[in-house]
């Protein structure tokens, strides 16, 4: 069996929700950034999360047990948190693939990630698909993870994808949740 881990991206400045959407309480008692760590944590046991230097990981609803990955960088972009946390997992991991989560997506369903983490590989990256639109999370197996701590700016890992197209796994979903994120405070409603 594969042995997965998870990395959630929460370092982002998130401008056009008007405040720290991360913790912005959602119906079920949790924050958003605390209810996507704990959808993940249910399918993923071995999770990272990739924070701002100055964030307090309690105060964002997270539980203590969750590996804490401070980007120095996070203000260049996303591609540098990415980099942060791989480098994190690949010097204290033994897993075979890596699960790449955004922080603001808490509605994905437990059977789609079952369905995708069953489908990983080292060799291999597995995307959902919701309607044919690409989602999240986007799984990599370990050798792309050299191209993943390459990555830096404002870019995620799409250029991975595109470069590997043969190993990508595209696998159907009926969950609006793979695609579904928090940008404004109207899509919490």
């Amino acid at each position: 069996m594969t042995s997965i881990a998870g990395l959630v991206l929460a370092a982002g400045f998130a401008t056009r929700f008007g405040s720290d959407k991360r913790c912005a309480l959602l119906k079920n008692g949790l924050t958003l950034l605390g209810s996507t760590v704990a959808t993940v944590r249910a399918h993923v046991p071995s999770i990272w999360l990739v924070l701002r230097p100055s964030d307090d990981a309690d105060t964002l609803g997270v539980a203590p047990s969750v590996n804490v990955v401070r980007s120095k960088s996070a203000t260049l972009g996303l591609g540098h948190s990415l980099a942060s946390g791989i480098t994190a997992i690949t010097s204290s991991s033994d897993a075979d693939a890596v699960a790449i989560f955004l922080g603001d997506m808490p509605w994905i369903a437990g059977d789609s990630l079952e369905r995708l983490l069953a489908a990983a590989a080292a060799d291999r990256i597995v995307q959902p698909l919701y309607q044919g639109q690409p989602g999240h999370p986007v799984i990599f197996g370990r050798r792309f993870w050299p191209e993943l701590l390459q990555l830096s700016g404002d870019v995620g890992a799409r250029a991975v994808l595109q470069a590997h197209p043969d190993t990508v796994h595209r696998i159907a979903v009926d969950d609006p949740g793979v695609i579904q994120d928090v940008d404004t405070p109207g899509a919490l409603r």
